[in-house]
């Protein structure tokens, strides 16, 4: 069984700028931004990010999505080798994105926002958004592994 693993440059960016993009729009200020905001209990007049290196926010944000598409294109190559695959569809990797999200992201985070006493509701936001990235990464990490 050969296991060779190789890095699908344009599609793990293409991934990450799809996946940047669809967060903004999640968390834009006429969706999901006000909901979770409410449900941090942060005060209206509070900006998010006060006090903060916003720019560097995003570049560590933009840092995160691309090890994840990285790791993503892999576990779809590692999919591909182990199921004796020629390809993988949109679906599949949509599907094994999403499974990614669910086993990792949000299960990860939900211990941090139960123990930092946010709830259930900003968790579940808080994931929405992680798991349209990953679902779309896998998407189109399928077309390029």
């Amino acid at each position: 069984m050969d296991v060779s693993v190789y890095v699908p440059w344009f599609g793990v960016w293409f991934a990450v700028i799809v996946a940047f993009f669809a967060n903004y729009l999640y968390f834009g200020p006429k969706t999901m931004f006000p909901v979770w905001w409410r449900a941090m209990r942060k005060p209206a007049d509070e900006k998010p990010g006060d006090g903060q290196n916003m720019p560097l926010v995003f570049a560590l944000m933009v840092v995160a999505l691309f090890v994840q598409a990285i790791t993503l294109s892999w576990v779809l190559q590692a999919t591909l080798t182990l199921y004796d695959l020629t390809d993988i569809s949109l679906l599949t990797g949509a599907l094994v994105g999403l499974g990614m999200g669910v086993a990792f992201a949000a299960m990860t985070s939900f211990g941090h926002r139960m123990f930092a006493g946010q709830g259930f509701k900003v968790w579940l936001i808080e994931i929405g958004g992680d798991l349209l990235g990953l679902l779309l990464m896998g998407a189109i990490l399928s077309i390029y592994v």
